[in-house]
């Protein structure tokens, strides 16, 4: 039976009593007598046991229907990964994905789970403290959000994983099923900037042939008949080369079509201090909404031009000299 594990002679005893009590479908006194066996096996901290009796005790729960009584199961397993100073294993992740798929969308267990679990992954991984979470887990979580339909919450986590294949196939499938055709270029391009925002250029670029790849109406090839898309394709390539000039010049030229999502900006000022060492924007009256990006990078080019201009000057006067 799931859920029985070997144990010593005491709790061999409550594992009888388990067996029976799930038996005559007595699942509240078998919810107590995992607990009892939960805070048994802390003490004596065997750890993979417990997180095995944990899993299997929560599923079979959720299997007949008891669904906050599994739910507190997995919060247990969540605490012994925390408590156990776990390090983030396939086995875990794929663990702690299969209960959260089995907790009620609508129960308030669920969030709660699921920030525990990415709370854990966090603080045994720093690297994935500015995904807040590790990625592996997110990509998990995606794609359970994805199959529920909670596109806002799939994309969420789908951004801070590593899964930019599923994201994009994603994403064509909200702008196919609910978007206009006008929207084509949207939907990929915000997506686009909070990955160089989050990640980095190679999972953009990832995100961004997939997208492109995986939708029926649009060629891989540019140029593209959708500003937008135009303007994603060369700031990859912009980035790539590093030159503040074309980003300035990029901004400036397709400010028309980045009015169409006031977040944009935003975005598009973290870039510029990413990817190129701009400052963050002041703010100034009456700029408009890309003014204070499109002053920044005139500013950086003006620096860039005066010390340009401060070499050649002494290059010509150590000719004279």
């Amino acid at each position: 039976m799931a859920g029985i594990v070997r144990a010593g002679p005491g709790a061999e005893r409550v594992l009888q009593k388990l067996r029976k009590s799930i038996e005559d479908g007595n699942y509240y006194e078998a919810h107590q007598m995992y607990r009892t066996l939960y805070f048994r096996y802390m003490g004596q901290e065997k750890y993979e046991s417990l997180l095995k009796l944990l899993y299997d005790g929560s599923l079979l729960l959720f299997q007949h229907q008891q669904h906050s009584s599994g739910a507190d199961l997995a919060k247990l397993y969540v605490e012994v990964l925390q408590k156990a100073k776990m390090n983030v294993r396939k086995d875990i992740i794929n663990n702690l994905a299969d209960m959260m798929s089995k907790i009620p969308a609508a129960a308030p267990e669920r969030q709660a789970f699921l920030m525990s679990a990415l709370s854990w992954s966090q603080s045994e991984n720093p690297e994935s403290k500015k995904f807040e979470g590790h990625p592996q887990l997110h990509q998990m979580v995606a794609n359970i959000y994805w199959r529920e339909t909670n596109y806002h919450m799939a994309r969420y986590h789908f951004i801070r994983s590593d899964d930019m294949q599923n994201l994009g196939s994603m994403l064509v499938e909200i702008q196919v099923d609910l978007g206009y055709p006008s929207e084509i270029d949207l939907f990929v391009t915000q997506a686009v900037l909070q990955i160089l925002c989050i990640r980095n250029l190679s999972f953009a670029n990832s995100l961004f042939d997939n997208y492109l790849e995986c939708h029926p109406l649009l060629d891989n090839e540019p140029p593209f008949k959708y500003p937008l898309l135009n303007f994603t394709w060369m700031l990859l390539l912009t980035i790539q080369s590093t030159k503040i000039s074309s980003y300035a010049i990029l901004c400036e030229y397709y400010q028309p079509s980045l009015k169409r999502d006031p977040s944009y900006k935003d975005y598009l000022d973290r870039i510029g201090q990413i990817y190129f060492g701009l400052p963050p924007p002041r703010g100034m009256p009456n700029q408009g909404m890309f003014g204070n990006l499109i002053q920044s990078l005139i500013g950086s080019l003006d620096d860039s031009d005066s010390e340009d201009n401060t070499a050649r000057s002494n290059l010509h006067a150590s000719d004279l000299d």
